[in-house]
């Protein structure tokens, strides 16, 4: 019971933060991704994929999250775009403290989207909410079909999961349709993009989406409103 007590007690810390967070977020006008995954599912390779088709047209930066090493955030400056790195040593997921801390000494004004790449892990990121707008899950085609039914609380608190490297469908042996048929029995009202970082395919589906998100007001009202609304189902 004790044990109970005391995960429900930080859980409810976190949560006062990343309200703060919130309303910071909300105050710049800024939309919020919490990006996670896998290790390896590819993340940041979405990222730039996806961030040279915006930063044209919008303000953008990124926050990223690993246990060691500043590699991704290396990746991601590359495109010219602000990244700032968060080191977790030994923690398996950013909480909102430490995004609060990060926004201390990394400016958001001005910004139109704020992407939070989590560190790679489906169990433990999925509890912590950081203040985003959307949840966003990349789920590897590699990983087999039956990701979604293991890791579950991952995939139902999604607002949009990708289904990336769909050009190794044949290498891998698995099927497509079995992972969206598993992701929607997890989380019905997630809008799901079969997607290729490598080949580029899918991916104007999910730029196109990401545009009428950051165009619209709806998402400034956190979870007040159904993804599916702004977005086509892929």
């Amino acid at each position: 019971m004790d044990r109970v007590l005391v995960q429900t007690n930080v859980l409810k810390a976190n949560q006062e933060v990343a309200a703060e967070n919130r309303r910071l977020f909300a105050g710049e006008g800024t939309v919020v991704i919490n990006l996670m995954s896998a290790p390896g599912a590819g993340k940041t390779s979405l990222l730039e994929a996806t961030i040279p088709a915006l930063k044209g047209q919008y303000n953008l930066a990124v926050i990223e999250g690993d246990l060691q090493t500043d590699l991704d955030s290396q990746r991601i400056r590359a495109l010219g775009v602000p990244s700032h790195q968060i080191t977790t040593g030994t923690v398996c997921h950013l909480d909102a403290r430490m995004v609060a801390r990060a926004l201390a000494e990394f400016p958001i004004q001005k910004l139109d989207l704020l992407i939070i790449e989590n560190v790679g892990n489906l169990i433990c990121p999925a509890s912590y909410d950081l203040g985003e707008s959307l949840r966003v899950v990349i789920c590897s085609l590699a990983e087999g079909p039956e990701k979604p039914k293991k890791y579950p609380v991952m995939f139902h608190k999604a607002d949009f999961v990708l289904l990336n490297k769909t050009d190794l469908s044949p290498a891998s042996g698995h099927d497509l349709k079995d992972l969206m048929t598993n992701v929607w029995e997890v989380n019905p009202r997630a809008v799901v993009f079969a997607v290729s970082c490598k080949t580029g395919v899918g991916l104007e589906d999910w730029i196109a989406c990401l545009r009428e998100v950051i165009a619209s007001a709806a998402w400034q009202s956190h979870r007040g409103y159904e993804s599916s609304n702004l977005c086509s189902q892929a």
